[in-house]
């Protein structure tokens, strides 16, 4: 099934990425670690919008490229990360930018 929406549309369960810049690729050997202010317990995955299965730890280690969120109990679900299986990536930081901000851009082989 598809990862449920959170309690009145508050979206509190966070999605990370490391290593911390996006696209993430597979290569780089991805964990997405998952954050949420809800309750103690099983996190469950997502993949694809298909559930992926569910985990006492949460922490992911992907082994297979798509887009994935999780769902942790009373926070609901996080906002999609895609890991990517490409030749040719240009990489920014996994942070919200602003206008004006420095940033480093990776070009990765």
């Amino acid at each position: 099934g598809w990862c449920p929406l959170s309690p009145a549309g508050a979206q509190t369960t966070q999605l990370l990425v490391e290593p911390p810049w996006v696209p993430a690729v597979l290569w780089d050997r991805v964990t997405l670690p998952c954050q949420g202010s809800g309750t103690a317990g099983a996190t469950t995955w997502y993949k694809d919008g298909q559930r992926w299965g569910q985990e006492v730890r949460d922490k992911f280690v992907v082994t297979t490229s798509g887009t994935y969120t999780c769902d942790r109990p009373g926070s609901g679900c996080s906002p999609p990360v895609t890991v990517v299986l490409e030749w040719l990536v240009l990489q920014v930081p996994a942070r919200t930018l602003l206008e004006g901000d420095t940033v480093t851009l990776r070009c990765r082989s």
